[in-house]
């Protein structure tokens, strides 16, 4: 039946006297979030569920306060929870292209970072020292000396047997060399060797043959001697060495016994060094080339012996919790750098800097899924990590380079990281039901709710985030009426009267608004007053399309009538939605009925302009119709419905009612009241559903029957359904009051005809037929009138026919 909205269900007022404070100084911030008590519960078992895959995805609109939830729960159960270790990355000796990672307790890698670099610092002044005291050198002299006067025994034995047999040991570029010498002492020339008897020949050459030999031999000797006096003062210096430093490695050793691989790599270290003793010695200038520049000066580099610290929680407390803002691959995975240098560039595992799973390592790591799904590389490199429970850091570009370079591969650090994804319901879907292993690897969903009920407990923790951003933002405290109104802003947000809205980045919009309103006023306190302007401020900054397509239906540029009565023409009601700011526009619907049997054209969707819910809406309509006036003859009707001065795509299913209406006045040829619009959707039995945008449709229509002059009789028709969405602006609240305009509800769709057409529907009777002076009964007679012709045009065709 058609009821009038009464004036207390057309607004929820919250009344200030439900607060028990005189402003919000007086109550305590809110410590917790409310409203989400789904979200919370899913991520406490998300947080404390301790196996592989139970990682979490929290989804929600935005605004919901899905990111400062996660966060603020994080960083308290983390404040709780140990420490994790530091990781650092030193040289490999046996794969130097692949740096070791060590595990340290938190704190201990920056100390063993500085031991290293002490030890090397010390070192670097203590060997050279040790190759230049006396002793050192007393023993390098004795064992020089020894080879010395070895060698000069050889040689002067083998001289003193090349005397004897008539020749010389001479030095040449090539080498030494035995020469043949004469009685005199003085070298046999070519000329005179080839004077000399064959028999002499023969026997010189025999006698040079076995000198040669002799030679060989004393050289081969020597070597050796050479081989081993390098290897007894590479032995003397390692000696040397050791005896000054090998008790600093051993306390290293001893201070780090409880890490194996630390004491490994120490032991590695030493040996390194005892190997490379010359970059320890002192170094000498290179020489100049060049008169006026400078010979360069190789400086031994003592990088391997480093530590790189990846990860330090020296000041850290509880375990890490990371937001990554930027989700890349590399500030997820990290990077190997590199610097130029004579042109190339270099690297080494000094310039490994740590990603965002390296610093969440132990704790926990939160992303925002499009932003991950945006970079390229990093989703599929995040689900690999893991499922192999390993962090890997690598070169992804490697692949797509045309020439193959050589770059480090760290060893990898063990994965242990929870991750929460934050993202919109629909990248949530998309992904769980196209993406197998998200399914296995993000088990947890956390559902954020953009409503909560309106009850007592939350209306005052509303004022409780109220007071909460006060403080935080540094806003005036608001009194009694400005949370009251508040918490009716959340209920217009909620579009429901009994719902307050969990999106909190609108509601803390429009108190920061409401403190600059009340500054602007000298006001120590925000009041309902403030809020209400800074409603009114934010929807004029964004109102400039309404106005101008308002301007348009004053010039009667958009065709809309407010008063008077046409047949097959009616106001419907849409809502446009611009992102930031969305209104309802009247739109004027018509109808036009002939005899026919081509049904009810759409001209929308045959001009391609209908969506998929307005055709189908359209197809229902049909469907009551047949139900209702074509159960005992055929409907023989050919019929049109458009939106006139529409030029983009029609969609959704709320104007079926104001459709219906239409068609049944241009069947009937009984006009409707232009000063009443409708909005509403219907089933196939004509009754009628609620629909979105209530409130914009019907300020909307509000603001042409303004701009058109109020007489009383206008008004909008909309679904008994939708009058606990009813949360109307003052405005429009004061002229219903004030009876300027009407707002009327109904259940079916004939409840609705009388208030358009004047007169009463009619009820079916039980002969099938509907009472006179009403509309069913009017539409029957048309639409028996309309079959009449159309039976008539036929037999006219057959006898035509029959004739020829």
């Amino acid at each position: 039946m058609l009821k009038k909205v009464e004036i207390e269900n057309l607004y929820h007022c919250c009344e200030p006297s439900e607060f028990p404070f005189k402003t919000t100084e007086d109550i305590p911030p809110l410590k917790e979030t409310i409203g989400q008590e789904r979200a919370l519960r899913s991520l406490d078992f998300g947080l404390e569920m301790d196996m592989s895959g139970f990682n979490i995805y929290i989804l929600g609109e935005s605004g919901t306060g899905k990111m400062t939830t996660i966060r603020t729960i994080l960083e308290k159960k983390a404040m709780d929870e140990p420490i994790p270790d530091d990781w650092c990355y030193v040289y490999s000796f046996d794969n130097p292209d692949a740096p070791a990672a060590l595990n340290l307790p938190p704190g201990t890698g920056v100390t063993f970072q500085k031991d290293m670099d002490e030890l090397i610092a010390v070192l670097r002044q203590e060997i050279p020292k040790v190759f230049e005291s006396k002793e050192y050198e007393r023993q390098k002299t004795k064992t020089l000396e020894e080879f010395q006067s070895k060698q000069k025994n050889l040689f002067a034995d083998l001289e003193q047997e090349v005397r004897e047999k008539d020749f010389s040991l001479r030095k040449t570029v090539s080498g030494l060399a035995l020469v043949p010498v004469k009685k005199t002492g003085e070298s046999l020339s070519e000329e005179e060797y080839e004077g000399l008897d064959p028999k002499v020949r023969k026997r010189i050459e025999e006698i040079g043959k076995q000198l040669q030999e002799r030679l060989d031999d004393v050289i081969r000797i020597i070597r050796e001697e050479e081989k081993n006096i390098k290897e007894r003062i590479i032995r003397l210096e390692r000696e040397a060495v050791l005896s000054a430093i090998g008790h600093r490695i051993d306390e290293f050793k001893i201070k780090y016994k409880e890490f194996q691989k630390i004491t490994t790599y120490l032991e590695d270290v030493k040996e390194d060094i005892l190997e490379h003793l010359e970059d320890f010695k002192a170094q000498e200038e290179a020489p100049q080339v060049l008169p006026f520049m400078k010979g360069m000066k190789q400086e031994p580099s003592f990088v391997r012996y480093s530590v790189n610290v990846l990860v330090n929680n020296k000041d850290t407390k509880g375990s890490p919790v990371v937001i990554e803002s930027n989700p890349t691959y590399y500030n997820l995975f990290g990077r190997v750098e590199h610097k130029l240098q004579y042109g190339m560039a270099i690297t080494d595992f000094s310039m490994i800097k740590a990603g965002s799973l390296h610093k969440a390592a132990g704790g926990y790591l939160v992303i925002d899924a499009l932003d991950l799904l945006k970079n390229i590389f990093a989703y599929d490199a995040l689900k690999r990590t893991i499922k192999d429970n390993k962090i890997r850091l690598e070169d992804v570009w490697e692949q797509y380079r045309l020439i193959s370079t050589v770059t480090l591969r760290p060893e990898a650090i063990p994965f242990n990281v929870k991750i929460a994804l934050v993202g919109n319901p629909w990248l949530y879907y998309m992904l769980y039901n196209l993406d197998e292993e998200y399914r296995e690897l993000f088990k947890v969903k956390a559902d954020f709710e953009s409503r909560m009920e309106r009850d007592k407990e939350n209306t005052l923790k509303y004022a409780g985030f109220v007071r909460t951003i006060c403080e935080s933002k540094g806003l005036l405290p608001f009194d009694r009426s400005g949370v009251a109104k508040v918490v009716e802003y959340g209920s217009r947000l909620a579009e429901h009267q009994r719902k307050l809205s969990a999106k909190f980045s609108e509601i803390d919009d429009i108190l920061r608004e409401a403190d600059y309103w009340a500054r602007k006023d000298n006001s120590k306190v925000v009041t309902s007053a403030h809020i209400d302007k800074a409603w009114e401020e934010k929807d004029y900054r964004h109102s400039k399309i309404e106005e101008k397509m308002q301007e348009a239906i004053e010039e009667g540029t958009i065709l809309v009538d407010t008063k008077g009565a046409v047949a097959g023409q009616i106001n419907g009601l849409s809502v446009l939605d611009l992102g930031d700011y969305r209104f309802g526009m009247p739109s004027r619907i018509t109808a036009r009925t002939y005899a026919g049997k081509a049904g009810i054209v759409n001209i929308e969707r045959e001009t391609k302009m209908s969506g998929k819910i307005h055709e189908k809406a359209i197809l229902i309509l049909t469907a009551y119709l047949g139900g209702k006036y074509a159960i005992k003859r055929t409907l023989s009707l050919s019929a049109s419905l458009t939106f006139e001065q529409l030029y983009g795509e029609v969609e959704g299913d709320s104007a079926t009612c104001a459709e219906v209406y239409a068609l049944l006045s241009s069947i009937s040829e009984v006009p409707l009241k232009q000063s009443i619009a409708i909005t509403g959707s219907m089933n196939q039995h004509g009754e009628v559903q609620p629909i979105g945008g209530v409130n914009e449709k019907i300020e909307g229509f509000f603001k042409v029957c303004k701009i058109s002059g109020f007489d009383g009789t206008q008004g909008v028709i909309i679904p008994s359904r939708n009058i606990k969405n009813l949360m109307l602006k003052n405005e429009v609240v004061a002229a219903i009051r004030e009876e300027k305009f009407n707002i009327h509800a109904i259940d079916n769709i004939e409840d609705g005809i009388e208030i358009l057409t004047g007169m009463p529907a009619g009820k079916l009777q039980p002969d099938g037929t509907y009472p006179e002076g009403t509309l069913n009964f009017i539409v029957s007679k048309k639409l028996e009138e309309l079959s009449a012709v159309l039976k008539e045009k036929k037999e006219e065709e057959k006898n035509k026919d029959n004739n020829k």
